[in-house]
């Protein structure tokens, strides 16, 4: 984990224990060979070392396939969705990166025929796309506001299926938080164009839509996104800097405008002085919306 990590699970964590609710640790492990448990059971000390309890879970989403084939199914009769053949190469060709590092697809692969998919599928596994219609979505984020997205011009058609047959993160999210009775999700600021694509799946499947807030990314000096591959503020790099779990979750709540100054408490004692509305109007005024917060 990095200091990124550590930042969105705190928020998380106190708005959820801030209005009364429970926190639900989910192991998004939908890629069986790369999430070791080794990895796991890493992620769970972490948590376990900075006083983020859960309250449930952990539940993984490795053995939730048949569920996400019932909500595919569903979604195939009700908007239609359709085997690509595109690779990434063809799809960064054909547009422009937007808002996320997203491309929009064009829909190459929406209008081919039978036949012209069968010869496609002897030399490539197809991923699977939703049909999705021109309509705007839009829904109001805690932090961010109100916040719109046009399927058709901004994202295009979107894949639920990837071609090595597991099912994409949009639809298997969308499925467990519906399962779960999840009805607050906070995460950073990078997310935020893959909601209204979540709630367009969340209508077409019958769910309740949560609350959503997206929290400001932090970033080095250079303005790059916190990330493990360069182990921008790592939590071994921390733990030597500021040697106790509290101080570095105190670090962190003061330089992500959670704390008015800086002192090591735990997330308890955070949650004593947290108050929601201060914190939104601290980021509003201090950071700006969709502006990151330099890491130091």
């Amino acid at each position: 984990m990095h200091a990124g990590n550590i930042y969105s699970s705190l928020v998380a964590w106190l708005i959820a224990k801030n209005q009364g609710g429970e926190v639900l640790l989910r192991i998004e492990d939908l890629d069986k060979e790369r999430s070791r448990q080794e990895y796991i059971d890493q992620v769970m000390r972490d948590y376990e070392r900075f006083g983020l309890f859960w309250d449930k879970g952990p539940t993984y989403q490795s053995n939730r396939d048949d569920a996400y084939e019932n909500a595919f199914s569903l979604l195939s009769s009700k908007c239609g969705t359709y085997p690509c053949y595109c690779s990434r190469a063809d799809l960064k060709a054909a547009s422009a990166p937007h808002l996320g590092e997203k491309h929009v697809y064009a829909g190459t692969c929406r209008n081919l025929t039978s036949q012209q998919q069968y010869e496609k599928s002897l030399l490539k596994a197809p991923s699977y796309r939703v049909c999705v219609p021109s309509q705007s979505i839009s829904f109001c984020d805690l932090l961010q506001g109100e916040f719109s997205q046009e399927l058709s011009t901004e994202c295009g058609d979107f894949l639920i299926r990837r071609a090595d047959g597991l099912f994409a993160y949009q639809l298997a999210v969308v499925v467990d938080d519906a399962a779960s009775g999840v009805t607050s999700v906070v995460r950073g600021y990078d997310l935020i164009t893959s909601t209204p694509q979540q709630i367009f799946l969340q209508r077409m499947l019958g769910f309740e839509m949560p609350d959503y807030a997206h929290v400001p990314l932090l970033v080095n000096k250079q303005g790059k996104r916190l990330s493990k591959r360069d182990k921008d503020a790592s939590l071994d790099q921390m733990l030597e800097e500021y040697k106790t779990p509290e101080a570095i979750l105190g670090h962190i709540a003061y330089v992500g405008k959670l704390l008015e100054r800086e002192e090591p408490l735990t997330p308890s004692e955070i949650l004593d002085v947290f108050n929601a509305s201060d914190y939104v109007a601290r980021i509003k005024e201090e950071v700006g919306l969709l502006s990151p917060i330099v890491w130091s």
